[in-house]
């Protein structure tokens, strides 16, 4: 009994100390953002005593300039009004706790994913297929390789398919995380049909038993038509291996591109049935307003934001945790 008591203790207090550490490493990721953020604010509400609509005109402008959003800063403005009207008299002091609360309201609105990362399909017959798609440059080739690494450190086998075959460095670059992390990949070189590479992927997969399989796809051909042809014909012929493949669409955004990573969202969303979004370089920016105003416009659940260059930096995005971040 003592024993289990001792080991129960043990397992809590390492969950203490690496959710700690996650936390700290969060917090780091996003200091540019939040010293940024907040020292807006203060400006904002400087020499005031009370929330009026000039403080809220401030504010206005604080949340579009932090890459929140034109649509999303509006509604949120809209909501601290509400609560201004009933209240009658808000102080400027207690506008940050305004804040904070309407920003984790509205991304819980949009966030159904805050505890299932790194899941994968428990029906032992088929791989949990996952195709990553985004413009070249975002980080799409380091988020598998740590997405990978991720699944790998939960006990799962894993195979990477290299169909990103129009830029050598694509397929050099997967083959490199492939051997770092410690999983198979198939590749036919640059220049080779990716659909056919995403084939023989599944087929790989299927023949050993793998439990994920995780696609790279192009960034750019010659023009946005091309491209989005090509990922279609890449899920299609995945579907004559795995008919309920790819299970998880997961578009990767570069945070540090502010509202340009808000347009890539739209253009792909609109051609690709993307379910789950990936935000990196937020801590090379001051831009992580961005990642509200996605979460709210585009109605795609964030499951993943790179906050650093580690194997560990690509973090489930828990969206009460993030918010807590920017206001600490």
């Amino acid at each position: 009994m003592e024993n289990r008591s001792f080991s129960h203790f043990l397992i809590m207090a390492l969950f203490k100390f690496f959710s700690k550490e996650k936390k700290e490493t969060l917090d780091k990721g996003l200091e540019k953002t939040k010293k940024s953020f907040l020292s807006k604010i203060t400006r904002a509400v400087i020499g005031k005593s009370k929330v009026d609509a000039d403080v809220l005109d401030d504010l206005e402008e604080v949340l579009i300039t932090s890459d929140v959003g034109v649509e999303t800063t509006l509604k949120i403005i809209d909501k601290i009004e509400a609560r201004v009207s009933k209240d009658k008299v808000i102080g400027v002091e207690e506008l940050n706790s305004i804040l904070k609360d309407e920003i984790v309201n509205l991304l819980k609105e949009n966030i159904s994913l805050d505890n299932e990362y790194f899941s994968i399909s428990k029906n032992s017959d088929l791989p949990y297929v996952i195709m990553v798609v985004g413009v070249n440059g975002v980080g799409k080739t380091t988020t598998i390789g740590k997405l990978a690494y991720q699944y790998k450190k939960l006990g799962h086998n894993v195979i990477l398919g290299a169909s990103d075959t129009f830029r050598a460095a694509a397929v050099d670059q997967l083959i490199v995380w492939a051997n770092r992390v410690g999983v198979p990949i198939v590749n036919q070189g640059m220049g080779a049909d990716p659909a056919s590479v995403a084939y023989d992927t599944l087929k790989s997969a299927k023949a050993q038993n793998s439990d994920v399989v995780i696609i790279d796809t192009a960034g750019r051909l010659h023009n946005k038509v091309n491209l989005m042809n090509e990922l279609g014909k890449i899920k299609r012929v995945m579907e004559k291996v795995i008919p309920s493949a790819p299970h998880e669409i997961l578009l990767v955004l570069d945070g540090s591109t502010g509202q340009n990573a808000y347009e890539q969202a739209k253009q792909f969303s609109s051609t690709t049935d993307i379910n789950s979004l990936a935000i990196t370089k937020l801590d090379g920016s001051a831009k992580g307003g961005v990642v509200i105003g996605i979460s709210d416009q585009m109605k795609v659940p964030i499951k993943y934001i790179g906050v650093g260059e580690g194997l560990d930096d690509l973090q489930p995005f828990n969206s009460v945790e993030f918010v807590d971040s920017l206001f600490a």
